[in-house]
């Protein structure tokens, strides 16, 4: 049920849905049961494409922006520039048409996107962090009460060799192909689904679940999730990290 225009309408809402976390930007409508994306891929013109796809995406769905219910987007972790776009452009798009706002983090996103490839209900989302890092989390799915997830491990920042799940999972991610050396021999690793990214689809599905939940934010709530304080290391870093590995691997 929602209202417009004074009236109460039945229904599922109509979520839009903004992802510009990883290297690939992807804008998703959710309406009335039907799902509609487009993507672009290159981190570096985010900004540039994010809102001409979401114009391009609304006029063939033949609505605007004030005819949808809410919208989601990626909050990260993932690309310090691509979370900063995503919150920014739903911000500007949220005030400008009144609607609330769905957070949704980003790897489970990859979660949902894994449960849609596999079935898999116990999963591994490991992204590309890098710096020699990933962002990865754990969750299970539960089908009870329609079908919800739950953090086992919740979004961490660490070296691909500091990831350990609790239990059997399934693996997704880009970090894993990233970082396959690090992740060889691991019981999660041959069965990894390498080319899961973050995607718009899944977040406006667990966006309307959400919203359906009463779980949104007004617009200048809506803000990154950041596990890393630092974007880039200084070169005396670099090199210090580059020693303590070299140390690692010689003991």
């Amino acid at each position: 049920m929602r209202a417009r225009d004074g009236a109460v309408e039945y229904g599922m809402p109509t979520i839009l849905a903004i992802e510009t976390s990883a290297e690939l930007a992807s804008v998703a409508l959710l309406r009335d049961g039907q799902l509609t994306t487009l993507e672009s891929s290159g981190v570096h013109t985010h900004s540039d494409t994010i809102l001409p796809m979401t114009q391009r995406l609304l006029t063939q769905a033949g609505i605007a922006i004030v005819d949808c219910d809410a919208i989601a987007f990626g909050c990260g972790p993932g690309s310090f520039t691509g979370v900063r776009t995503a919150c920014g452009v739903v911000q500007g798009l949220a005030f400008g048409s009144e609607k609330s706002v769905v957070p949704v983090v980003s790897l489970l996103a990859m979660a949902e996107a894994c449960r849609e490839t596999c079935g898999a209900r116990d999963v591994l989302a490991v992204l590309d962090a890098r710096m020699g890092e990933v962002y990865w989390a754990q969750y299970r799915y539960a089908e009870q009460d329609g079908g919800h997830w739950r953090a086992v491990i919740a979004p961490t920042l660490s070296s691909a060799a500091a990831v350990q799940p609790q239990g059997m999972v399934q693996a997704c991610g880009n970090g894993l192909r990233a970082y396959a050396t690090d992740f060889s021999g691991r019981d999660f690793f041959a069965a990894g689904l390498m080319d899961i990214l973050p995607h718009a689809a899944p977040i406006a599905r667990l966006g309307q679940q959400a919203y359906a939940r009463g779980e949104v934010v007004p617009a200048q709530d809506a803000q990154p999730l950041y596990l890393r304080n630092k974007v880039a290391l200084t070169t005396n870093e670099r090199l210090a990290k580059a020693e303590g590995v070299a140390a690692g691997m010689a003991t």
